[in-house]
């Protein structure tokens, strides 16, 4: 059999499916608890006595490790099957917050959390990299948005779920369900992931690239960077996926405070924040699978738009409840769903071999972000005694960078139409 025949076998085996079903569950139970956090904003604050910025290091905390785990996660991700590391990660998730349950009280669930983070590093690139195997460039962007809609879904769940259970049984009982629920995604992604017989067909390294040449320093595969492509990904990554921690450290606050919701209304709210996001990364994955623009038009898009929504929030109209509502909505699509397209757009950017290291190296970078900017806010946040320094902080880079990438856009499309062909001609060939 020819390498497009079996690649056309791998293309239409209906088991992609499945492995799209239990990639989803196990990346929305792995970040069942950690995408809750901001949703119990209020019963930690009210339990623990935390400040904003206090409650900005719990999100960044869990988002510690990974800084360091994801280049290490996606060195093995080239090396091991993904069933093995996804899997044992999404374990120390599970036993993580288990042990967190019984943390007597804000340091140590500080603790608590860094571990949580360790285990956590395999979810997005090993998820993403078992996604990238199964489905060809025709369907591999709605594929990549239907696996990372898993991350709001599993958020919006834990939004609903989570506050209640720490404002009637406290916040302990809202780890240790986080650590059922990681537990339970582990044991499926172990048990029924298995690699394709011949994985879908990745892009061919761009002639003359500097990685084309064999190299097994962390240097040597570092020139993949120098790639513009793979520059916007990361200009567009760090602005993005500080709007969206933005989203998750201030919104419950922004509620509660400026338009006089409850925790129960803010939450609910919340809720409909990560299903808006789960939706945009699905809707705007396959529009990136159709869009003759490219991948990154619609990542550009939401980068525009969440900077729309984040001015409207500083005017009197996102001081009104529904009206507040209505934008963080628009952020969830936007500022959550870029996420789709964009992942898809870097697998197709990394070079071949790399898919593991590239997903890794990126999003070890993007990390310092999810790190820093939750702190950074409620800093803000706190010393200014409003929230409109905050939201500003946010739109004023995302906006510039829309400058500087808008223009390098079009070379990206007519770079991945080139990579599609292939799969076009095994498709002919059926």
């Amino acid at each position: 059999m020819s390498h497009h025949s079996a690649a056309a076998v791998a293309v239409r085996d209906p088991y992609r499916w499945t492995v799209l079903g239990i990639a989803t569950f196990t990346q929305a139970a792995s970040c069942f608890f950690v995408q809750g956090i901001g949703a119990m904003a209020v019963p930690l604050e009210r339990a623990l006595g935390l400040g904003t910025a206090q409650l900005g290091l719990l999100l960044s905390a869990s988002q510690l490790m990974p800084l360091i785990g994801l280049l290490v996660v996606g060195d093995l991700l080239d090396r091991y099957d993904e069933r093995w590391v996804v899997g044992i990660g999404a374990g120390v998730v599970g036993l993580g917050l288990l042990t967190g349950s019984l943390a007597q009280g804000y340091v140590s669930l500080l603790v608590v959390l860094l571990a949580v983070g360790a285990g956590y590093s395999t979810a997005q690139p090993g998820g993403s990299k078992s996604v990238a195997a199964w489905f060809d460039p025709g369907q591999r962007g709605f594929a990549m948005g239907v696996r990372q809609a898993g991350l709001p879904l599993g958020g919006a769940l834990a939004a609903a779920v989570l506050p209640a259970l720490a404002v009637s049984y406290g916040w302990r009982s809202a780890l240790a369900a986080g650590g059922l629920v990681a537990l339970l995604g582990a044991g499926t992604f172990t048990a029924l992931y298995r690699r394709p017989a011949m994985p879908s067909p990745m892009p061919a390294a761009p002639a003359g690239a500097a990685y084309d040449v064999p190299a097994a320093s962390l240097l040597a595969r570092l020139t993949m960077l120098r790639e513009p492509a793979m520059r916007r990904i990361l200009l567009s990554g760090l602005c993005m996926v500080s709007v969206h921690s933005g989203i998750g450290v201030l919104g419950a606050l922004y509620l509660h405070e400026v338009t006089s919701l409850g925790p129960g209304p803010a939450a609910a709210v919340l809720v409909a924040v990560q299903v808006a996001g789960g939706l945009g990364r699905i809707a705007l994955a396959a529009w990136s699978d159709h869009s003759r623009a490219g991948r990154y038009l619609p990542i550009l898009v939401s980068m525009a738009a969440a900077v729309a929504g984040l001015v409207a929030l500083t005017t009197p109209v996102g001081r009104h409840p529904v009206a507040a509502a209505v934008l963080f909505a628009w952020l969830g699509f936007f500022g959550i769903g870029w996420y789709g397209p964009w992942v898809a757009h870097l697998t197709e950017s990394a070079p071949p071999g790399r898919t593991g290291f590239a997903l890794g190296l990126v999003m070890a970078i993007t990390q310092v972000a999810v790190i820093l900017v939750p702190p950074a806010l409620g800093l803000l946040r706190d010393a200014t005694g409003s929230f409109t320094p905050a939201w500003a902080a946010l739109a004023v880079p995302t906006a510039a960078t829309v400058a500087l990438t808008a223009r390098g856009a079009l070379p990206a499309t007519r770079t991945r139409s080139r990579r599609a062909a292939p799969v076009e001609k095994v498709r002919a060939e059926k």
